[in-house]
């Protein structure tokens, strides 16, 4: 079997898998910075700091959020677990929200796609770290409208890492769209305030493009932000209109920066092509 295919194959694989802890990281890493502000809120008001109990990414191991019972290896089976169970719990018939065996889909669907389009190599293994944290970053923002920088820094500078043996795309672009895409993000915003007094976006949106920048460079900037602002506008409109979402309830803009990246990630060159930018 060529290396291409074992790629292929150790993608479809490893997908679901990567999937089931993108859950922890998406459900658990929130809990954790909002556990961290309050424990930095108490030092500055000279308050005890409440000891919790360990919690991060590993400790405490998976249970069920209603019964609390620990979930044995059969009941973390990506995708299988939660058919065979029926999206309920195995110990008190709790539902599972369905969007634990999504995740684990759409990540192992993209992990397949990535495998495909890029091969085995360089290109291949950062494009599936590139894609992994997307995900992670658009289903928390889509959660809480947070882009945690425990995220989005590593990210930036994993691109531009990568980027140092010219791997997407050369350093030197690496740097100008890491520098250009966050201070463009930045004075729009500036812009935005200064003329409602309100807040268009928030500075994790800034970071975001800016480590996409770093990752494809920066002629894919202007692609990223007009695809990412026609798709958000076009969401928002439905959603207010559905009823959904009231209009002073802030949309994130994150899930559909990601989005845009990871559709630059494929079809960058055919962007380009389309806005005469290539």
């Amino acid at each position: 079997m060529s290396p291409d295919a074992l790629f292929l194959l150790g993608a479809a694989l490893l997908g679901p898998v990567i999937g089931s802890f993108l859950n922890v990281v998406i459900h658990r890493l929130p809990k954790m910075m909002e556990a961290e502000w309050r424990a930095q809120c108490a030092e500055l008001n000279g308050a005890a700091v409440a000891d919790a109990g360990s919690y991060n990414l590993m400790v405490p191991g998976s249970h069920c959020p209603k019964c609390s019972a620990p979930l044995k290896a059969q009941h973390n089976i990506p995708l299988l677990s939660y058919v065979v169970q029926r999206g309920k719990c195995a110990f008190c018939g709790a539902g599972i929200s369905a969007r634990y065996p999504a995740v684990e889909l759409v990540t192992g669907l993209l992990s397949v796609a990535v495998a495909w389009h890029f091969g085995w190599g360089a290109a291949g293994v950062a494009a599936l770290l590139l894609v992994w944290t997307l995900i992670a970053l658009t289903f928390i923002d889509a959660d809480t409208t947070f882009l945690p920088d425990d995220l989005t820094l590593p990210l930036l500078w994993a691109g531009l890492l990568v980027n140092a043996f010219g791997v997407f795309t050369p350093l030197r672009d690496a740097v100008l769209g890491a520098a250009v895409g966050y201070m463009a993000l930045w004075t729009l915003y500036w812009l935005f305030k200064l003329a409602t007094g309100k807040e268009g976006m928030g500075y994790g949106d800034f970071k975001l493009l800016a480590a996409l920048g770093a990752w494809l460079g920066l002629k894919m900037l202007l692609p990223i932000v007009l695809l990412a602002s026609v798709v958000g506008a076009v969401v928002g409109i439905v959603l207010i209109g559905l009823a959904r979402r009231g209009k002073e309830i802030p949309i994130p803009f994150g899930p559909y920066l990601a989005t845009a990246g990871a559709i630059a990630l494929f079809y960058g060159d055919a962007l380009l092509a389309a806005l005469h930018l290539g």
